[in-house]
């Protein structure tokens, strides 16, 4: 339980972190709602990702890792090593696994690091330790829900500066 306690800390950290490293783009918008239909989506359903994660990595560590609730959780009874283990544990959990294991490990990090740089997202690969800590689904909804929000502030600018 402590290993879960601390990937939650870390997670909101590294959301302040990111938030504060990119003031333009979580500043308030200048009209219009707080937030997009859009954004409110990515929100949720990253959100929603996170509860469900927590929710099966704890019936994960409540059944395999030793009562008393300090464990290794990198190897051993109830650790990651064992949780990426089981992953491939049949074919159908195995195909569900190196399909995330793709898409978290090579695709997501590649599209984040050159998209962010396009974007000038500050600190872009910050939401890599997402995958860690949260969800690699928040992962792609919060970097997704940044990448609305910049439009948003992009799209009330351009309405701003455009002649009548």
């Amino acid at each position: 339980m402590v290993s879960l306690i601390i990937h939650l800390v870390l997670g909101f950290a590294t959301l302040a972190v990111i938030v504060k490293a990119n003031p333009a783009i979580f500043a308030r918008y200048a009209s219009g709602p707080r937030v997009t239909k859009l954004e409110l989506f990515y929100y949720v359903a990253g959100i929603a990702s996170v509860i469900l994660g927590y929710y099966f990595n704890n019936q994960f560590v409540a059944e395999y890792a030793p009562a008393g609730g300090l464990h290794n959780f990198v190897w051993g009874p109830g650790s990651w090593s064992e949780f990426i283990a089981l992953g491939y544990d049949n074919p159908a959990a195995s195909s569900a696994s190196q399909d995330y294991t793709i898409m978290s490990l090579l695709l997501f990090p590649a599209w984040l690091l050159v998209d962010g740089r396009r974007r000038d997202v500050k600190h872009a690969w910050l939401y890599l330790g997402f995958i860690l800590f949260a969800s690699s689904a928040f992962a792609w909804a919060f970097y997704l829900a940044t990448i609305e929000r910049q439009h948003r502030h992009q799209s009330i600018a351009a309405e701003v500066t455009s002649p009548a």
